[in-house]
Formats: C-alpha cells, structure tokens, sequence
C-alpha cells in the first residue's frame, strides 16, 4: 500500500461509535486506522500498543516469555475495556478476532462495525517478509507457509465481520476514501449464531449480502471448489452477481439450473442433479451452494446430504419464506406421491447468507408467503412477535427494507432457539414440531392443488394457521377472542384466511384422507400442533377425527 498526502480532516461525523478494524498482519489496520481517525476527528487506537502499555513489555517479548495463550487472554481483556470507551477507531491484532467472546461484544452491538481489510496473499508476503523479525508468529520457520496456514485459520472468523474491504496497492488515500464511502451507506448484517451438539454455523442477514458472498463463502470451502444449484427464475434476476463474486474471490464453481416450483422437488430431479455432479466430477470437499428459495434449498441439501454419503453445504436464501424458515435449521427433503417432503434427511448448512436485498425483486404473493410463516412462529411461543407484526406487518408486506430486514432477524432469531433445543424433532412433546403449526392443514390443502403454484406453501399455511386455532377454540382450548385477533391480522393484510382463499372449494373427506399420510402420523394419529392462545402451541395427539371433519365443514369444506 503505497503512501500518499493524508486525507483532509472531514466534519462527517464517524456512522458508528467504534470501527474495529481486523485482517491479517501486514493488512494495514494500523496505517488505515490512523488516516480514519483523522478523517473522521476521533482517536486512534492500536491494542497492541495498548497491550503493550498495560504489561510494559513488547509483544515478543510477552509471547516469549509467557506464550500466546497468555497474550490472547490479555488482549481479549484489553479489548472489552476498549469497547465500552469513547468514540474511536480500534486497530487489533491478526488473532484478536479469533477469540469467541470478542466477536460476541461486536455482534450484540449495533453502534460497532468491523471491518475486514482483505488483502491477496502475494501483496500481503511483499509486505512482511522484510520485516518479518517484528511479527513473532512469522519469526521463526517459513514465513510464507505460517502465513497462510494463519490465513486458513483465520479467514472463516474474519468473514464474520460487518464490512470486507479488498485491499491491495492502492493508496492510503484511495483505500480511506473506499472506507469511508462504505461506511456511509453501511448497514451491518445481523449474526445469528447457531450452535448444536456436533456442528455451530452462522446466519448473517442483512442487505447486500451477496455482493461479498465469495470472500464470505470461501473460507467454508474445503478445497476452494463448488456447485451452484439455483432455478431458473433466480437465476435470470441474481445468479450473474453471485458467480461475479465467487470469481473475484477465487473460487472455482459450475452451476446446475432446475426449473421454479415445486415440481422440482421430486426424485427424477434428484436424481439429474447427481447424476450431473457426478459426471462434473466431485471430491468429497466440493460444497454444493443452494441458491433460490425453499425448493432449491430442499433440493440442494438433499443432494449434499447424499453425494458421497455427505458433503459440505451453504444456504443462500432468495425468498422471504426461505430466509426466515426453511434454510435454517438442517431439513431437507423432496415430495414422494404419497405426500411433501416424505424423502429428506437433516443436512445442516455450514453457513447461511440471507441477502434481504434481492427480496426486492419478489412478487407480493411470495412476501405473503414468507409473511405467513412469521406470523407462525409469533403463534408459536412469542407473542412480542406476534405483536410486531401486528404494527409492522403492512410495511414488511410493502417491501419496506428495515421492516424486512427486522422481520427477517426476529423471525432466524426465534427458529434458530427452537432448532438449537431440538435438532432433529425428537422431542417427545413441543420442541421443533411446534413449527409444524397449521402445516397438517396446509400440506394436505397443497396435495389438493398438486403443487402446481396455485397454491404457494405459504398461502397455505396462512389459511392453516386459521385452521390450528380455530381448532384450538373448537375444542375448548383457546379464547375466541385470540382467534378473532389473529383472523383481524390476516384479513387487514389481505391474506389468505379460509375456503373462499382457495382457488376452488375442497372436499372434507379428501383432506382428511391426506392428513392420514402426514409425515407426523404416529402410532396411527395425526399429530397436531394446537394452542391455548398466542404465544401458547402444544403438541396433541388426542385430537378426534370427528372434531376435524366437523370444523372443517362448519368452515364450509364441501362433505
């Protein structure tokens, strides 16, 4: 990075109270950091000199005498007292932001940004190897081999943070003045952390996701190879900003386009889409990347739970329904004769990039849809929820990009807690089958229409949510009054609520029949997920067949 003339002291106010800058040695943190501050009128601090200062002694000499484990604790230490200071840039160490708890006090934080300054490998060597004897890490051995075994450490970390800025020979002027462009516009993605027994991912979401999605996906590739599979409605309106980006960072890819809609879904598609990678050619690191809306992530997931008994897997969700459902939380699946998602298996993704920019692009029929599935999870167990959408619901339906990037966060936030306590819906009662709220009664109104677009997912599970309550008051449950306030909601929506919302009318007996071959049939009952009220569902297996077709019926279901 060359030097330049300092840029001009700016009266722009710094966007945030602390920018936290991280990257690699040599990636110039300290030497941006201060043409930042400058910039913006607030102080510069280094933690390294501020480790330094605490311990009064240098660096090297606090690795060796006391070694790393030892500095990284006191640097985490120095950190936090930083955070909770005064306005500031804040340059840290290569390896500040692999401790856990760091990047925890910067992600619960909205007045923090961090950035990473991405530096290619070659410019980043040209840098350091004549001043390798002031980097311990780099003192002794090869100094190009620590480097990158550092940078496969540590880039899946740094790709958490807000901001990735590509830095490379430019000026320190140009480079600030990149910076500071960025920042003005900046709106930092939500992390949303998901950890189980075996295996923890991120859900990031926010606005102009895919624009980084290569130096955000890469550092979760084994072997830097992947396989888009996207349909070809997405790919029309994203797929060439996607695979711009995978290419800027480096990643060799091919790309496997399948038709839209749920006909997709089914075992010869399953089978063309391996049969294709197959043929391509694929190692057991080889990431497949689902790129499009709940049909492709089932199919996606599937297919990376399968080839090669299991290979790694990403979730690059495109609708709203598929960001706030169906790409967290591991299940995948295709549709069978007998019935949806009846072949499947829980695949969970190693990431997923919720882009809430391209639901710009959705017709309103696929907000609703997404919309519909919010709504349940407020039902569910969060009445706050439930009451946001009350007061914000118009505006996320309007396309309104804070309304749905906050739809979108709450509603990860609210299934990532479900999916964490029950991974793979073996709890006895409630855990994860409560997201099956007004789903027995919306697979078995989607099996009606053949899955043939007519009626989305979401439309029906719109109408099944109605169904589950209306239920629920039916057989002494749940207040009317709850149920009056639920139908208020969907009606000054205009979504789908009851019979006269299906394209034409169905047959009490037929949907009955296609409850019976519900995946949630146990020990020959049909399991319903029920409520005492909002924020209040349950599991139940006792509910009588009679009391089902009656409801139906009495909600004008033909016999």
């Amino acid at each position: 990075m060359s030097h330049s003339p300092s840029p001009r002291a700016s009266s722009e106010k710094p966007p945030f109270h602390i920018i936290v800058l991280v990257g690699l040695m040599g990636a110039g943190k300290t030497t941006l950091g201060r043409q930042l501050a400058h910039y913006y009128g607030i102080p510069f601090i280094d933690t390294d000199a501020e480790i330094e200062k605490a311990s009064r002694q240098s660096i090297a000499e606090i690795f060796s005498q006391h070694g790393e484990a030892h500095f990284r604790a006191g640097e985490h230490r120095v950190i936090r007292r930083l955070l909770k200071g005064g306005p500031c840039i804040l340059a840290t160490g290569g390896g500040a932001w692999m401790h856990p708890r760091t990047r925890a006090l910067s992600h619960k934080r909205t007045d923090i940004c961090t950035i990473w300054l991405h530096v290619p490998m070659p410019t980043l060597l040209k840098r350091l190897l004549h001043n390798r004897h002031n980097r311990p890490l780099l003192a002794q051995g090869d100094p190009e081999a620590t480097l990158r075994r550092l940078a496969q450490e540590r880039y899946p970390y740094y790709a958490e943070a807000d901001l990735i800025i590509e830095c490379g020979d430019e000026s320190v002027e140009h480079a600030t003045h990149t910076i500071t462009t960025q920042l003005a516009t900046a709106t930092p993605p939500h992390h949303v952390p998901v950890t189980l027994a075996g295996h923890s991912y991120e859900v990031l979401t926010g606005p102009q996701l895919l624009h980084d999605a290569g130096l955000r996906i890469r550092p979760h590739l084994p072997n830097n190879r992947a396989v888009i599979l996207t349909d070809s409605t997405v790919a029309s309106l994203h797929l060439a900003a996607l695979e711009e980006s995978l290419t800027r960072a480096g990643i060799h890819f091919a790309t496997i386009t399948v038709p839209p809609g749920e006909s997709s879904k089914s075992l010869k598609r399953f089978e063309d889409v391996i049969e294709t990678i197959l043929a391509q050619g694929i190692e057991r690191g080889t990431t497949i990347i689902a790129f499009g809306g709940g049909v492709v992530g089932d199919l996606a997931g599937f297919v990376a739970a399968s080839i090669l008994r299991g290979v790694p897997f990403i979730q690059i969700p495109t609708t709203l329904l598929a960001q706030v459902d169906s790409s967290v939380g591991g299940k995948t699946g295709i549709n069978a004769k007998a019935g949806k998602n009846l072949i499947g298996a829980f695949w969970q993704p190693n990431l997923v990039l919720a882009d809430t920019t391209v639901l710009d692009t959705l017709p309103p029929r696929q907000l609703v849809a997404g919309y519909a599935e919010i709504v349940k999870s407020g039902l569910i167990a969060d009445e706050r929820l439930f009451a946001w959408c009350e007061q914000h619901g118009h505006a996320v339906l309007k396309g309104d990009p804070a309304a749905l990037g906050e739809a979108v966060r709450r509603a990860c936030l609210f299934k990532t807690g479900v999916v964490q306590d029950d991974e793979r819906e073996s709890a006895h009662s409630g855990g994860r089958a409560l997201l099956n709220l007004g789903h027995t009664f919306a697979h078995a109104f989607e099996a009606e229409f053949h899955y043939d677009g007519r009626l989305l997912h979401g439309e029906a599970v719109s109408i099944g949510l109605h169904m589950a309550l209306a239920l629920s008051v039916k057989m002494g449950l749940a207040p009317q009054d709850d149920l009056a306030r639920l139908d208020a909601h969907l009606h000054k929506l205009n979504m789908p609520v009851g019979k006269a919302d299906l394209p034409h009318n169905l047959s009490t007996a037929t949907l009955l029949a296609h409850m019976g071959r519900d995946k949630k049939l146990r020990e020959g009952k049909v399991t319903f997920i029920l409520l005492h009220g909002i924020g209040k569902a349950f599991t139940c297996r006792d509910v009588a067949l009679e009391d089902v077709r009656a409801l139906l019926l009495a909600e004008g279901f033909a016999p």
